[in-house]
């Protein structure tokens, strides 16, 4: 019996459409696994997209701190604000992350990764990009497609750097620039990648994934999609992770083999 079908899709999202990467895998039937790089018609293509998909990975958070929306909500009204905090120091001693500045999710995958922490959606440029996350999910919800932040509905939130963390792909040096350095950084991941799934990816998405650093982070954001899918990710285990998530977002980090991914 011919296994059935499931499409995942990853996003690697930017303030506009012109420098969004969208990557679209099908997984399963008689092809076993393709990919493909696709260019939506602005927002209500990539939203069309989402529709059609499985399982979308969204690069990009999913909401903002709770105490960061406390802090500036008390502002607003020319309250006392709320006093500063921090989350529990790491297993090394070091305390945790900033609260106002980082969700707990943020805390979380710094810890769970030993990486330099996630950006700051409250005080760094990437808020501008979950501003347009956020208009971007109530477009969904506008349909009658609900979108949890957790990541159980059609979207779940990956951070792509912290997926190749989890998948032991470790990076000599940056692969975010165009500087022949970083070509070469997305070459070697690439091939990681490709010995971990066992398969060969097509010589367009290859090439795509050489050149542009965008669409590298697209394609990692679908195989995480997929991770998520078939219950290859961590999910929050607390009621406090729990309830953080429904209104903050959750990371997605993968399990430790690739090979799990394919049909």
């Amino acid at each position: 019996m011919m296994k059935r079908q499931s499409v995942t899709v990853g996003v690697d999202l930017a303030a506009s459409a012109r420098r969004t990467a969208v990557c679209r895998v099908l997984w399963g039937g008689g092809d076993g696994f393709a990919v493909e790089f696709v260019v939506p018609e602005g927002d209500e293509g990539l939203l069309a997209v989402v529709r059609a998909a499985d399982k979308t990975g969204l690069d990009c958070p999913l909401g903002w701190p709770s105490s960061f929306v406390a802090t500036v909500l008390a502002h607003h009204r020319g309250e006392r604000l709320p006093p500063a905090v921090r989350f529990e120091e790491r297993a090394d001693g070091r305390p945790g992350l900033d609260a106002l500045r980082f969700r707990v999710t943020d805390d979380l995958t710094w810890k769970a990764t030993s990486m330099r922490p996630p950006l700051s959606v409250s005080t760094d440029l990437l808020g501008v990009v979950a501003l347009r996350a956020a208009y971007l999910l109530d477009g969904l919800a506008a349909t009658g497609v609900p979108v949890p932040r957790d990541g159980s509905g059609p979207v779940a939130e990956v951070y792509p750097a912290a997926a190749l963390r989890r998948w032991g792909i470790r990076l000599p040096g940056s692969y975010k620039s165009a500087t022949p350095g970083a070509r070469a950084v997305r070459e070697q991941i690439v091939r990681s990648v490709e010995a971990g799934l066992g398969v060969a990816l097509p010589e367009p998405v290859r090439g795509q994934c050489f050149d542009s650093h965008d669409h590298l982070d697209a394609l990692v954001c679908a195989l995480v999609a997929r991770a998520v899918l078939i219950g290859d990710t961590l999910w929050p285990r607390s009621p406090d992770e729990r309830a953080a998530a429904r209104q903050e977002g959750w990371i997605h980090l993968p399990g430790a083999d690739l090979a799990v991914l394919r049909p």
